[in-house]
């Protein structure tokens, strides 16, 4: 007989065929203040939801008559919001992975632990109403109960970034694995950023990672943390990025970047969802949803031996790929406006002239390029409004960034070319001169390797902190 639902306590549904484990469970939950219902395989689930409203139902994997992917497809089927999370058998990798892309909430693995249980129950119960797939993102049809709101928005007509909003909209009420493509600079973080904060999870922290940018020497420390002692300097207990992001996301940019080391010890810490601090001697839960991005393709690391397939499995549950700004050339010209009008506080407009040359320009930087454009326009327009010349947009597709003026505006193409320009008389103090070479070569180096700042250092024979401090005297980004 089921209990009446009262609207100020959740309800949740457990299915299980061990009748020991569901009594264990249903016992934590009540002691959680929760109201519960239970059920020993399927065809009693199906039951319970026909007759019931539940805020959580948590099934074991593999059930009598069926198993937890038949449970899920059936309240897909209804179209009940209604977030699952699945009991899966130790070590049972492909089930996990199988129930996140069939649309479960998380997953939990036995032998069960209380506090792990919890925890998954605490953020499943505390989901906010997700808005359809028209709704924009940035904006969500209901509030979390701590009342986060999403203020990252992902402009766009085009049919590719329709497709990349519903997406988000759709994965961002789970605790999913999220792996995030496109080319650099297309708006991976943006996208991650927004999967956050259309989540249950909004309020947390949102803690972002370059792979790519630490040393291979440092990782373990920085990504688990370390005791006091553990090493010279390690004069205080530290938390690393999982500690950090604890109850929120962390976003792993540029995974393909990590040392094959690094991804066992990854692929560990997201199967047992703990850590061992360097120098610790027993492991600590973590909770943390993990979303990666890298432009590199992962399925030809994992066919060149650089990337683990396993990981990748684990990582690549939901793919969403950000679209270049060559594929949306129609949205151009709006993204250009928004980002002018943020930049300029809406002080600034484009001619009609700088439209129509953005529309016809490559982007191969995508997004980020066409910021950088505007940012340099705003510091040489001499109105309000951007004309064509401002923009100094290259023909070859490739835009060199001078802070100063130094003899000609330098022509775009091959290096011989930039070679006769530089050779002109100065007209401008010599450190300008120089700053402004080092710009060229800097910008080359980034656009030859895609904007990967580790490859970029390497092309040109730097250190990776030497780049970065060169980066940010520029006022490059």
């Amino acid at each position: 007989m089921s209990r009446p639902k009262t609207s100020a306590v959740p309800r949740v549904l457990v299915v299980d065929d061990e009748p020991d484990l569901r009594d264990l469970i249903e016992l934590t939950l009540v002691r959680m203040g929760l109201d519960v219902d239970s059920a020993a395989n399927v065809t009693e689930a199906k039951a319970r939801l026909v007759s019931n409203r539940y805020d959580l139902c948590l099934t074991d994997m593999r059930l009598p008559d069926g198993t937890g992917l038949d449970l899920l497809k059936e309240i897909d089927r209804r179209a009940l919001d209604l977030p699952v999370a699945v009991i899966t058998a130790f070590g049972s990798t492909d089930n996990a992975v199988a129930a996140l892309k069939a649309g479960a909430f998380d997953y939990i693995s036995k032998p069960i632990g209380l506090d792990q249980l919890r925890t998954l129950v605490k953020s499943a119960l505390d989901l906010p109403t997700v808005a359809s797939s028209g709704a924009p993102l940035g904006q969500t049809a209901g509030r979390s109960s701590r009342g986060a709101v999403a203020t990252r928005e992902i402009i766009g007509s085009a049919p590719a970034f329709d497709e990349v909003r519903a997406l988000i909209g759709k994965v961002a009420k789970s605790l999913a694995p999220v792996h995030i493509t496109g080319e650099s600079g297309s708006g991976k973080e943006l996208a991650a950023r927004s999967v956050h904060d259309l989540g249950t999870r909004a309020s947390k922290p949102f803690v972002a990672v370059n792979c790519g940018a630490i040393p291979e020497t440092l990782m373990e420390s920085e990504f688990f943390g370390y005791r006091k002692g553990a090493f010279t300097g390690a004069d205080q207990d530290r938390d690393g990025f999982f500690q950090v992001a604890s109850g929120g996301t962390l976003f792993l940019d540029e995974v393909a970047d990590l040392p094959l080391t690094m991804q066992v010890k990854l692929l560990r810490v997201i199967q047992e969802k703990r850590v061992r601090k360097v120098g610790a001697t027993a492991e600590e839960p973590v909770d943390v949803r993990l979303i990666s991005a890298t432009h590199k393709s992962l399925t030809t690391a994992v066919e060149a031996g650089a990337f683990r397939q396993d990981l990748f499995y684990r990582l690549n549950v939901i793919e969403v790929r950000m679209p270049s700004l060559r594929e949306c050339s129609e949205d151009v010209v709006p993204l250009a406006r928004s980002l002018l009008a943020r930049l300029s506080g809406g002080a600034a407009t484009l001619a009609p002239a700088a439209s129509r040359a953005l529309e016809a320009y490559n982007f191969p930087g995508n997004v980020r390029e066409l910021e950088n454009i505007l940012e340099r326009a705003l510091a040489l327009a001499s109105g309000e409004s951007i004309d064509v010349d401002d923009l100094r947009l290259a023909p070859s597709g490739v835009t060199i960034q001078p802070q100063v003026e130094v003899g000609n505006t330098p022509p775009a193409g091959t290096a011989p070319a930039l070679a006769t320009w530089l050779a002109k008389p100065l007209k401008s103090p010599l450190q300008d001169y120089l700053d402004l070479v080092e710009r060229v070569a800097l910008e080359e180096a980034l656009q030859a390797t895609r904007f990967n700042r580790t490859q970029a250092a390497g092309l040109l024979g730097l250190t990776f902190r030497s780049l970065r401090y060169r980066l940010k005297r520029l006022g490059i980004e």
